[in-house]
């Protein structure tokens, strides 16, 4: 049985699928030849991450497909209940990667609260000619601990930044249509363990009382973040988005940076996904990341092994 990897699949995740004799395949396919690709290959399973779109044409034109595997946790570009609909079995990954992007997140944080988006462009350029003006210039940080950061949507990658979050000294604040609290393990290098619970307010509780806010939402029809939300923040708040291109309405947030109601934001998604707009790419208050929140080997690894173990659930 054969197994199109069409946006790639880890190594461990090779070798566990070839160890129960299934034939994966890592080419990477155009779009518009996956049809004839699947088809001429009698390819069974479809694995794709966020580059390859299956629509309902691509799932009516194949046939043969038992299951379409989703490498990570968003499926908005999988026509989900459509598959189901046909019979085909649709999975994905949602924890194998929530670490890897908090710990992102924190990136981000952390540089933007010291500038150091900024500092790295501009010492290659004038560290020599200019270090006194640039030690003035970003000698104003602000430290992470003892900050309120607000976390919109608590499930498992909003949970895991909350982790990190309370590990680096911070209070912690959610928000989440679906969950009234939630139970978090802190887990330490020698065994030892602590536990904390979070119940979450409402999102504008959470907007009015936040330093920094981290967006951990699925794709919506309609912006999470939008001038009423950035009106209700505090003043200076900086604003993390490594959820979903288009929850943040990228004008308004240009035009919150400018007013000083944003001090400076990072975003790792974006609205024009694969070209974001020239005026957030020039913009000195972010910190921009090209879709990377999942990207690391320890994640792949377990995304990997965790689509190859469902797959061999279901088809042996």
């Amino acid at each position: 049985m054969k197994i199109l990897a069409n946006d790639g699949i880890s190594q461990s995740g090779i070798d566990t699928l070839e160890k129960s004799g299934f034939e994966v395949i890592t080419t990477t396919v155009a779009q518009e030849q996956l049809e004839n690709y699947i088809n001429k290959n009698d390819i069974s399973v479809l694995l794709v991450r966020s580059a390859t779109q299956v629509r309902k044409n691509l799932i009516d034109a194949c046939p043969n497909i038992k299951i379409i595997g989703r490498g990570g946790v968003g499926m908005d570009n999988i026509d989900v209940e459509y598959a189901r609909e046909k019979g085909i079995k649709v999975i994905n990954t949602p924890a194998a990667s929530s670490h890897s992007v908090a710990e992102l997140v924190f990136g981000h944080l952390y540089g933007l609260s010291r500038f150091l988006h900024n500092a790295n462009r501009d010492m290659p350029l004038e560290g020599d000619s200019n270090f006194k003006a640039l030690k003035k210039a970003y000698a104003k940080g602000t430290e992470l601990k003892g900050k309120t950061l607000g976390v919109l949507g608590f499930g498992r990658i909003g949970q895991a930044t909350a982790k990190v979050a309370i590990g680096a000294g911070m209070k912690v604040v959610a928000f989440d249509p679906y969950l009234e609290k939630a139970n978090l393990k802190l887990e330490f290098f020698d065994g030892q363990s602590l536990d904390f619970e979070i119940e979450t307010i409402s999102k504008e509780a959470v907007l009015k009382q936040s330093d920094f806010i981290s967006l951990h939402v699925p794709y919506q029809n309609e912006y999470v973040i939008d001038e009423k939300e950035f009106s209700t923040m505090k003043d200076g708040v900086i604003l993390v988005n490594a959820a979903r291109g288009g929850v943040i309405n990228e004008v308004a947030l240009v035009k919150a940076i400018e007013s000083g109601k944003v001090a400076r934001a990072a975003l790792d998604v974006f609205e024009k996904e694969p070209q974001p707009e020239i005026q957030l790419l020039m913009n000195s208050a972010l910190s921009l990341t090209p879709h990377i929140g999942a990207a690391t080997n320890e994640a792949q690894d377990r995304i990997g092994v965790e689509l190859a173990s469902q797959i061999i659930n279901i088809l042996k």
